[in-house]
């Protein structure tokens, strides 16, 4: 008779829906709350700067389209050397590396606050912020998970994610608010002012944020970490990385170029537009956790790409299709449907722990996906500006949605009920 193994997510035999206590879903010695305070205080720090992030590129720093695919490479740059960060600190602890990396963010935002609008040292700051953000992406998964009961992994990730989904959509709509405030002030939509306000709340946030994590308790994930670590049984995760990687670098990079440059949304605009997105991710991602844990990962994976397609399609040709005011409003639709698909991304989270012998090797397994879908990424964002130059948004998206179709048809190859004794873990290479 097989042991159920350490790891295994399974669809659970109770009522389905609802996010359920937090005794249904955490540990009894778990304490979750001050990890999802920090959670909270970050994420609205978050939104602060996400949601005007684009526009002080695009109208202060005068980042041209073809530019904004430049600096996403170097800002997408951290992800591919995730690796080499956690390998110094591969002594640490996840939580160690959780706290150092929220310290980090919160030191590129006061660059960004205390320096100029030159190109070059915007970008420094950037790359600095990058760097905290990528350090914590692992192992803020791994910390959720590590948090959860046996079997409760996606709900668990589905609470921290709509935790910080909260924080951002408070940020989003403060950047908003503010913008909205300083327009009927009479400050114009280049006054520098307005960017630098929301730098400062955004600096005064993340610091509350880091300094709160300082009292976190050192989580159980103490074991030294792999410096470099690759599994057989993990390939599929790895190549999904890759297609995933690339189609979703599109949107970040230029999604909100599109509604900028081709349809003049302003910060206000476009911080409302994210602050909708946070909205549905706040109150769709526990459903989402609980809806992987009991449909299955793969089914998963596999509906949110096709939709994907559909999406790219709009953000191509909406312009030739509708009439100016109506694209408009197509592509805001777009833009918030292709945040609500993106929380699907953690049935990948699900898919590692479920066949992964141990909570190091879930670690090691994401830290590694991190940076092979940056492999592709920080290219892709090259590419992307450049076709976006030289052939238009078309040619953009419409790539953007052929490798939606193959990083579907590969997620259907996956094996329904694959779990760690079917698979030979013993083909391990470490570097």
């Amino acid at each position: 008779m097989k042991e159920t193994p350490a790891f295994d997510i399974r669809p659970q035999k109770k009522k389905f829906g609802g996010i359920g206590s937090f005794s249904e879903i955490y540990r009894p010695d778990a304490k979750p709350l001050r990890y999802l305070c920090v959670l909270a205080l970050f994420g609205v720090a978050f939104g602060l700067y996400k949601g005007i992030q684009d526009n002080y590129l695009a109208e202060i720093v005068q980042i041209s389209a073809f530019e904004r695919g430049i600096v996403e490479f170097f800002r997408e740059t951290p992800g591919l050397l995730v690796i080499l960060f956690l390998a110094a600190l591969y002594r640490f602890s996840d939580s160690k590396i959780f706290k150092i990396g929220i310290w980090c963010m919160a030191a590129g935002l006061a660059g960004l606050l205390a320096a100029g609008t030159g190109k070059i040292i915007v970008v420094v700051f950037m790359v600095v912020f990058s760097v905290g953000e990528h350090i914590i992406m692992p192992v803020r998964s791994t910390i959720s998970l590590d948090l959860a009961k046996q079997n409760q992994g996606g709900a668990s990730l589905g609470i921290t994610t709509a935790i910080s989904n909260l924080g951002n959509i408070l940020g989003y709509v403060i950047a908003a608010v503010l913008f909205f405030l300083f327009t009927r002030l009479g400050f114009g939509r280049l006054s520098l002012i307005r960017f630098k306000s929301v730098f400062l709340l955004a600096v005064l946030l993340m610091a509350g944020a880091a300094i709160t994590a300082m009292a976190l308790k050192e989580t159980a994930l103490k074991t030294k970490r792999r410096r470099f670590y690759f599994a057989g049984k993990f390939f599929k995760f790895y190549m999904l990385e890759v297609f995933y990687g690339a189609r979703k670098q599109i949107f970040i990079t230029f999604a909100p170029y599109v509604l900028i440059l081709h349809y003049g949304a302003d910060a206000s605009i476009i911080s409302t537009l994210l602050a909708v997105c946070a909205v549905f991710g706040f109150l769709l991602s526990p459903f989402m956790g609980r809806l992987i844990d009991r449909v299955g990962y793969k089914i998963i994976m596999v509906g949110d790409t096709l939709i994907l397609i559909v999406v790219c399609l709009l953000y191509g040709f909406a312009h030739r299709i509708f009439p100016v005011h109506i694209a408009f409003v197509v592509v805001c639709v777009n833009f918030v449907l292709d945040s609500v698909i993106s929380l699907a991304s953690m049935a990948s989270n699900v898919y590692v722990q479920t066949i992964a012998a141990n909570q190091e090797e879930i670690t090691a397994t994401l830290s590694t996906g991190v940076s092979i879908n940056h492999v592709i990424s920080i290219f892709i964002a090259l590419m992307g500006g450049w076709l976006w130059k030289t052939v238009g948004i078309e040619a953009l998206f419409s790539m953007s949605a052929v490798l939606g179709i193959i990083n579907s048809l590969y997620a259907a190859s996956i094996k329904p009920g694959e779990s760690v004794e079917s698979v030979d873990s013993n083909k391990v290479e470490k570097k």
